[in-house]
């Protein structure tokens, strides 16, 4: 991966204030001839080695970390070590077993699960010594377990994240409340009707089961009890705007007057637009039209294998640059107000800084929801991204001309696997109860697919080789991406315990900007912490007028904020966008059903 040069890091060292506004660092520009027309961007990097090897062994990782688990034995002090302290705990706890059991005395335990862990809510886990026995054993284990990992030597860091990583979802699969036999409610809902619900169980499970291609897609909520258009993406709008890759929605007004200043939300293409449109009582963009906004929304198309070819660019120039010509033209207008969310917040910076190379003004603000910009600390999603892996995904992806749905998704849960795996595991094969009636969780299993050639740009040039941080490492149709040169107002709500973008990474990323910079902290994760009602008053937020030389120092000085961060935003971007007009009309791109909100793209289902 290649770093940042010793003169950036230097700049970054400094302390600028969030709102004041900061110089790129200076360097040689380099010549150009006349700068040719943005219709032909490329998909070109500088230095970008796009292999195409065959595909790696997929045996390969593991059998290296399994070397790596036998190199314990060159240190056997340590294994020693770890192990003594193991059994000594084990023969505690069941010496204190033995006593409760013997004495009928209450005895402190040996060790207890954390309260925020809701796989251990059952009374029993505590009143009931067998499955208080059962519960510190599998904790003891669950601690032995990571200590052997970071006892091991192994010298490559990123295999040793790995071998934690798939450690933990170890782990996470044999605890004990995933087995009926030492799960309490499990048993205690078997005897009450007589297992029925392992009968249920076994249907649902039967159910998900995917015989063609041996896969189980465990149902999170369910899909049945929600229909686009009717009870979820309800926000009254059209579809002013189509082509192959986005279908533009601009929304009615609700009130007389509206800011001049039109708003594009860009969302990511790796799930659908309307998680910003849920329902009525948590719809961000229903929220955005009550307070004067005109909204325009991209609603990505859900690709088939005949996108195999599109690529980052085609993203970027069929998706924002169109929604920016039409939302100009249509209205009449010379600029206007953006917002990213994730990956669309990555699109929106390249397209930003592709935007100031050739003096397109017309994004005269951005918002950057839980995006990052520098990758040089992905998180566990990193964890995916080596070269054995890229070359397998690519290989697969080759077949089939585009990255599943289903295999992202997948990604995603594992990197909460008690939450998104292992709990519907339980309520729908071992309890035998019907999966949940829940908006977020149906949005959650609508997954989408991915072209071949955009994923592959996407993992190799952002996170193997982090290149859109570094000016000048990537150029679309010969012209230099540089962030730093990107002088506009710029607005970053990150989330305290996001696990796909994590906070101090999309910090990284706000520091890069050469503008106004404001930096806002939401508590909770990667959706939670975007989707935030004023009315919910759930989670808070945290700020600060100082942009601190790293992330810690940040949240050190930052104050905290009860509810959410929505109106904090909104005075932000309306400080920067007073002048009102008179509503505007909302003119579908056809007189078909297709053209009412939210638009036939984001119907589209591959599941």
């Amino acid at each position: 991966m290649k770093q940042k040069s010793p003169e950036k890091a230097s700049l970054n060292s400094k302390t600028p204030p969030s709102r004041r506004k900061k110089q790129p660092a200076a360097r040689k520009p380099k010549p150009q001839s006349a700068v040719a027309p943005r219709s032909n961007i490329s998909n070109q990097a500088v230095n970008v080695d796009m292999e195409q090897s065959s595909p790696a062994n997929p045996l390969a990782g593991m059998a290296k970390l399994s070397q790596d688990m036998l190199s314990m034995f060159s240190q056997p002090e340590r294994l020693i070590a770890t192990q003594t302290k193991y059994a000594t705990n084990m023969l505690s706890l069941w010496q204190r077993g033995f006593s409760a059991a013997t004495t009928e005395e209450s005895v402190e335990p040996v060790v207890s699960p954390s309260s925020s862990d809701k796989r251990w809510k059952d009374p029993q886990w505590q009143a009931n010594l067998g499955f208080s026995l059962v519960q510190q054993a599998y904790l003891l284990t669950s601690d032995y377990m990571r200590e052997l990992c970071q006892s091991m030597p192994i010298e490559d860091a990123h295999q040793a994240d790995q071998l934690r990583f798939y450690t933990e979802q170890v782990i996470a699969a044999m605890a004990p409340t995933n087995f009926p036999q030492t799960n309490p409610a499990v048993l205690s809902k078997t005897v009450e009707c007589n297992g029925e619900n392992l009968m249920a169980g076994y249907q649902n499970f039967m159910r998900d089961l995917d015989p063609d291609q041996g896969q189980l897609k465990i149902a999170m909520t369910d899909k049945s009890a929600f229909t686009i258009g009717e009870n979820i993406a309800t926000t009254d709008g059209a579809v002013v705007f189509r082509n192959r890759m986005i279908e533009l929605i601009q929304y009615a007004p609700s009130t007389g007057k509206v800011l001049k200043r039109p708003l594009m939300i860009v969302p990511p293409w790796i799930n659908k637009f309307y998680i910003l449109d849920l329902q009525p009582k948590n719809s961000m963009i229903k929220w955005l039209v009550e307070q004067g906004h005109t909204v325009f929304v991209l609603s990505w198309v859900n690709p088939d294998a005949s996108y195999r070819d599109v690529g980052f660019n085609n993203y970027m120039e069929e998706g924002i640059y169109a929604a920016t010509d039409f939302i100009c033209q249509s209205l009449e207008v010379e600029q206007l107000n953006a917002i990213g969310y994730c990956i669309g917040g990555t699109l929106l910076s390249a397209t930003l800084a592709h935007m100031k190379a050739i003096g397109d003004k017309r994004i005269v603000s951005a918002t950057f929801f839980t995006s990052m910009i520098d990758f040089a600390e992905p998180g566990e999603l990193g964890l995916f991204v080596d070269e054995p892996q890229l070359q397998r995904l690519e290989a697969e992806m080759a077949e089939h001309g585009i990255l599943k749905g289903q295999a992202m998704a997948s990604t995603f849960n594992m990197l909460r696997a008690n939450d998104l795996i292992w709990s519907f595991y339980v309520n729908n094969y071992l309890m035998g109860n019907q999966p949940p009636i829940f908006d977020l969780l149906y949005w959650n299993s609508d997954s989408t697919q991915i072209p071949a050639a955009t994923h592959s740009f996407y993992l190799r040039n952002m996170y193997q080789r982090n290149l859109l941080c570094q000016p000048g490492a990537l150029q679309f149709n010969g012209v230099d991406i540089d962030i730093s040169k990107v002088d506009i107002p710029v607005y970053f709500l990150s989330a305290q315990e996001d696990h796909i973008a994590p906070w101090k990474s999309t910090y990284a990323g706000a520091q890069l900007f050469a503008g106004d910079v404001t930096f806002v902290l939401g508590q909770s994760g990667h959706i939670a912490g975007v989707v935030n009602p004023p009315s919910a008053d759930k989670y808070g937020y945290y700020t600060t007028d100082q942009l601190a030389p790293d992330a810690d120092g940040w949240l050190e000085s930052a104050s905290e904020h009860k509810g959410s961060w929505w109106m904090h935003w909104h005075d932000w971007v309306q400080g920067h966008n007073k002048v009102k007009v008179n509503a505007r009309t909302v003119v579908p791109v056809d007189d078909s059903q297709a053209s009412h909100a939210p638009g036939s793209y984001v119907k589209v289902r591959y599941d």
